[in-house]
């Protein structure tokens, strides 16, 4: 199920999004001692990261990892790993913990069995922020790659790999279950072209053809599509 907000602009929607953020983190600290935040890299999020950086909150307790990376160190300009290093684990939110999506082997499929088990064993999350591509997949999950049924398996293991073909580049993915298993879902989208994709997303029911229909149309999940032109 879809829920979508709509922002005057990204000021304001980064601004809502950051307080809400905050406060499901901060419920989640005052409730079990720590909380789980899943980012999406890209650039639509950036503004975002550099808001929750600084604000007051028990980071030192908060583990943040991604959704999604290409495979690549975080040397390299287009590792998400890197971007988030530099955009949100800055300032007061540099005392978080963050988990790596990436290992030192020669690629994404050779590197899953380091990966798995540090997403396997962690519990639910308590948000996951995803973001959108023209053609509907979301983090690394492509309708253009061989992997994408694999990916979008009620029983898919909590990290794949996965190779598009209209894409750069390896990447490692977290899995429609592993995503699932939160507690709050967020769809980042910014621009009006995102806008007609997500309606043709919600037009058509193969999820396949756009992964992130997969999300949107779960009969359980609740995605809230945090939305400005």
């Amino acid at each position: 199920m879809m829920q979508l907000q709509q922002f005057s602009d990204t000021a304001a929607l980064n601004h809502d999004f950051a307080c809400r953020l905050v406060n499901i983190l901060q419920q989640a600290i005052a409730e079990r001692g720590v909380a789980y935040l899943v980012v999406s890299g890209g650039k639509t999020p950036q503004a975002l990261f550099s808001a929750l950086s600084t604000t007051d909150l028990a980071w030192d307790k908060v583990t943040v990892l991604l959704a999604d990376d290409r495979w690549l160190d975080d040397s390299q300009p287009d590792s998400n790993e890197r971007l988030v290093k530099a955009t949100l684990l800055q300032h007061n939110a540099k005392a978080a913990r963050f988990i790596s999506l990436y290992a030192d082997t020669a690629s994404a499929f050779d590197g899953v069995v380091q990966v798995l088990p540090r997403i396997a064993t962690l519990p639910t999350f308590d948000a996951v922020i995803l973001g959108m591509g023209e053609d509907g997949h979301t983090a690394s999950l492509f309708p253009c790659s061989a992997q994408i049924q694999h990916g979008l398996a009620a029983d898919a293991p909590a990290v794949l790999a996965t190779e598009p073909t209209t894409a750069p580049y390896q990447r490692i993915s977290l899995s429609l279950p592993r995503l699932l298993n939160s507690r709050h879902i967020f769809l980042h989208l910014v621009g009006s072209n995102k806008l007609s994709v997500l309606d043709k997303a919600m037009a058509g029911t193969d999820v396949f053809a756009m992964p992130i229909r997969a999300f949107l149309q779960h009969p359980v999940a609740t995605v809230t599509a945090m939305y400005t032109a």
